[in-house]
């Protein structure tokens, strides 16, 4: 039965884990498969085709797995390759860019940092969005260089960590920013960190919760909702370090290794 299939996810890494929380909270029945795409983390320094070369590969496992919609949990690949995996493949696909409007319509000092990878910050798709919301505001982009790498290596509350934020922070807090916007999927899991950083009154937004809502409503709308009461079941593969995969998913959740 179609509406039971799972939804799958695909993130260059262990980042989109982030996005499969708030799908999982918002869609408590839902089964899932993620992809966890550890080997070539990050997405975000690599070549346009390279990016879409693997989505197309993760698009394609997740298929053979007989999930029912995917959600490409990954900025990068996303505002790279999800034009092309649309026109290519029969099934719902969801992605998920830098939350630039809220914070753009929001903002009170007329300033608003994006914290994201490269792959992001230099994309067709990022650039038609920052323009259409950012007339008359300041926006600071930043790369996170070096941040998805230590996070993969489970560095995530490291001094190593600490020094980068402190460096990519400083012209924003310089440009007296109220948003910071999180663009990359990892970075959700560097909030708490943020939060000692960054002054009381500045905001941090990320996409999470507004690609589940989207999810559920791409599923109302293909009449594939799982209405079962069944228990639902999450997979979780990695083609990495399956150990920082475990650390951060519920224990009860089944973490596979798989090279793909």
């Amino acid at each position: 039965m179609r509406s039971s299939e799972p939804i799958g996810i695909f993130d260059s890494g262990i980042g989109g884990t982030s996005i499969f929380k708030e799908i999982h909270a918002l869609l408590p029945h839902e089964n899932t498969i993620y992809l966890a795409d550890s080997k070539n983390a990050p997405y975000g320094n690599k070549s346009k085709s390279k990016i879409i070369e693997l989505s197309i590969k993760n698009t394609e496992l997740l298929l053979e797995k007989n999930c029912k919609l995917i959600v490409v949990a990954c900025n990068t690949a996303t505002t790279n390759a999800i034009s092309y995996l649309r026109a290519t493949y029969d099934i719902p696909l969801i992605g998920i860019e830098p939350a630039i409007k809220p914070a753009a319509l929001n903002t009170k000092t007329k300033a608003i940092g994006i914290l994201a990878t490269k792959g992001t910050l230099s994309s067709e798709l990022f650039h038609k969005t920052t323009d259409l919301y950012s007339q008359g505001i300041n926006v600071i982009e930043q790369v996170g260089e070096g941040i998805v790498q230590l996070i993969e290596d489970g560095k995530t509350d490291s001094n190593a960590m600490k020094s980068l934020l402190n460096e990519y922070l400083k012209p924003m807090l310089k440009a007296d920013i109220d948003y910071l916007v999180l663009g990359c999927t990892h970075y959700p899991y560097l909030i708490p960190m943020l939060l000692k950083m960054l002054p009381k009154h500045v905001k941090i937004i990320d996409s999470g919760l507004a690609v589940a809502k989207q999810t559920k409503n791409i599923l109302e709308q293909n009449n594939i909702l799982n209405t079962t009461n069944k228990k639902p079941d999450h997979i979780f593969y990695s083609n990495g370090n399956v150990t920082v995969l475990k650390n951060i998913v519920d224990k009860k959740f089944t973490v596979k290794a798989l090279d793909f």
